[in-house]
């Protein structure tokens, strides 16, 4: 693989990637494979150093909540301090709620808003400066299939409501930084089989599920990696502000 290696001396961020069968650590996995070298940032701190040294020895893991600006801000200082640079921001770090509209409580709008769109905030605010000194940067952003069509599937309206502000984020963060040589660009995953979601479904609603999908499977995380692949190389150096699709099919825009 060395002479296609995308990623060769880059340094990329991954928020919320310490779970083992999640789209943050298949990211990292594929990101490392490609040549970058991988901070994991995550809730869990001794979650995201063996994550981190999973992958191999010049990989770290440091301690996150990306809801505390602060702890944000820390987090990156000390990744710029051992690579010296971050070149890739992947805003993965999630939660998700099943919940109707009228069982949306102020504290599961508060948690939900937080984790999925003020992190994203929080995070790319404190890696934004090291970017426009370096004049250049990818950040990556998970939104969902669920902003696009109006939920329907695990998560509730509060799940579609923060996914969709992350596109908005995104798209007005992708206008405001290009100067900077930064690009900025989401993407929509479907559902895919991670461990928020294993043992939730049931046979039925998976049946149900695969009918509306062309592609008849469900996503892997490596699905959705693939596609910060792209958006973090120079195969995409023309990109940005852009949303990625990955859903099989399961939407397909007019």
């Amino acid at each position: 693989m060395s002479e296609s290696r995308l990623l060769d001396g880059k340094v990329a961020v991954i928020s919320g990637g310490a779970s083992p069968r999640g789209i943050g650590m298949a990211t990292a996995r594929m990101f490392a494979a490609h040549g970058a070298r991988i901070a994991i940032f995550d809730l869990d701190e001794n979650a995201a150093v063996e994550a981190a040294a999973s992958i191999g020895p010049e990989h770290r893991g440091y301690v996150c909540n990306v809801t505390d600006r602060g702890a944000c801000q820390a987090a990156v200082e000390r990744t710029v301090a051992d690579f010296g640079s971050i070149d890739i921001l992947i805003n993965n770090a999630g939660i998700t709620q099943a919940a109707k509209l009228l069982e949306i409580d102020p504290e599961g709008w508060d948690r939900i808003l937080d984790v999925n769109l003020r992190g994203v905030l929080y995070l790319s605010q404190a890696v934004v400066p090291q970017m426009k000194k370096q004049k250049s940067g990818s950040i990556g952003c998970m939104s969902s299939v669920s902003a696009q069509r109006g939920g329907g599937i695990l998560g509730g309206p509060h799940y579609s409501a923060a996914k969709a502000g992350v596109l908005g984020l995104a798209k007005a963060m992708a206008r405001e930084l290009g100067n900077d040589g930064i690009r900025v660009n989401c993407v929509t995953p479907g559902l895919i089989q991670t461990d928020i979601n294993a043992g939730k479904i049931s046979d039925d609603k998976r049946g149900e599920i695969l009918a509306g999908i062309p592609l008849n499977r469900l996503g892997v995380p490596d699905d959705v990696a693939g596609a910060f692949l792209f958006l973090a190389s120079s195969l995409s150096s023309y990109i940005t502000g852009a949303v990625i699709d990955v859903n099989g099919g399961m939407l397909i825009h007019g």
